[in-house]
C-alpha cells in the first residue's frame, strides 16, 4: 500500500524548487510531468517519486486513489490551462486541499520618449487575426503545442521557431510545415548573449513568445527585444480563477506540512 503524498504537478523550474522544499522536509510527494527530458530537473530522494506521462482528466480520481493523494500543488506552466483546469475539478469533486504556485509576471516598461519594443496580446486569436506576421521573419518561441496554428502562415511570413531538443517538439513542429532549416532546439536557460546573436543571425524582424515570467525567460526576450529594437509580440496568460494561489515557497511548503506530515 502506497504511502499518502502531495501531488506536485510540474515541469518548471518552480517546482523543482518546490520539490527540493518538500525532500528537505521529508515531506512524500509525487511529481507529473510530460516528457522524460524534465526528469532532470528533479531531486533523487526516497520520499519523491517522478512520473512522466500527461494524465487525462478521466484518469485524475484513479491516479489520486492509487497513490493517496491528500494534497494537490498545482505549478504548471502559467499557459498549461487544460491541467490546472482538469487539478481543480477533481480536487473539487474529491474534497482535496488545492493550491496554485504562480509565476510572478513581469511588467512590460518602457523608458521616457522610448517607442515600445514589447507588446503583449490576450490570445492567440487577436494574433493570428491581425496583419502582425505578414511579410515578416518571426522567430516564435511558443513551445510546441501551439505551432500548429501558424501552418496557414507560411505563404505569408518567414517563419523560425526554437522549440525543445525533444523527438516530440520536432515531430510537432515538421507537421506543422516547419522547414529544419528553420528550426533550434535548444533547452533554456537562454541567455541574453545568445538570444541576441540567434535573432540576428535569422535576421528577425518579429518575435513571439508567451508571457510566462522570468522563469520562462521573457525578461531577456525583453531585455534584447529593446536592445536590438525588433518587435516582441508576447501572448497573455490564459485568464484563469485559481481557489488559491501563492507566490511564495514557504507558503506552498506550509500548505503541504499543513495536509501531510513528514515521514
Amino acid at each position: 500500500m502506497p504511502s499518502p503524498c502531495i501531488w506536485l504537478i510540474g515541469g518548471t523550474s518552480e517546482s523543482a524548487a518546490i520539490a527540493q522544499c518538500l525532500v528537505q522536509q521529508q515531506i512524500p510527494c509525487r511529481v507529473t510531468v510530460t516528457t522524460p527530458q524534465a526528469v532532470g530537473l528533479y531531486p533523487v530522494a526516497p520520499c519523491l517519486t517522478v512520473e512522466v506521462g500527461a494524465l487525462a482528466p478521466a484518469q485524475l480520481a484513479g491516479f489520486i486513489q492509487l497513490h493517496q493523494v491528500r494534497a494537490i500543488v498545482d505549478a504548471s506552466h502559467p499557459h498549461a490551462l487544460f491541467i490546472s483546469q482538469a487539478a481543480i475539478r477533481i480536487a473539487e469533486q474529491l474534497a482535496l486541499p488545492y493550491l496554485r504556485y504562480e509565476r510572478p509576471e513581469i511588467t512590460t516598461t518602457n523608458p521616457p520618449r522610448a517607442q515600445s519594443w514589447v507588446t503583449t496580446l490576450p490570445d492567440w486569436e487577436q494574433l493570428l487575426a491581425g496583419n502582425h506576421l505578414t511579410h515578416q521573419r518571426v522567430l516564435l518561441i511558443i513551445g510546441y503545442r501551439q505551432l500548429q496554428r501558424f501552418a496557414i502562415w507560411h505563404d505569408r511570413a518567414t517563419l523560425f521557431a526554437r522549440i525543445l531538443p525533444s523527438p516530440i517538439a520536432l515531430a510537432a513542429a515538421q507537421a506543422a510545415g516547419f522547414d529544419p532549416r528553420r528550426l533550434i532546439a535548444l533547452r533554456p536557460p537562454i541567455t541574453p548573449e545568445l538570444e541576441a546573436a540567434l535573432w540576428r543571425q535569422w535576421q528577425i524582424s518579429l518575435v513571439v513568445a508567451k508571457a510566462s515570467g522570468a522563469a520562462g525567460g521573457e525578461d531577456v526576450k525583453q531585455q534584447v527585444a529593446r536592445q536590438l529594437q525588433i518587435p516582441l509580440l508576447l501572448i497573455a496568460r490564459p485568464p484563469m480563477i485559481y481557489p488559491q494561489q501563492s507566490q511564495d515557497l514557504s507558503t506552498i511548503v506550509a500548505f503541504c506540512h499543513q495536509h501531510l506530515k513528514p515521514v
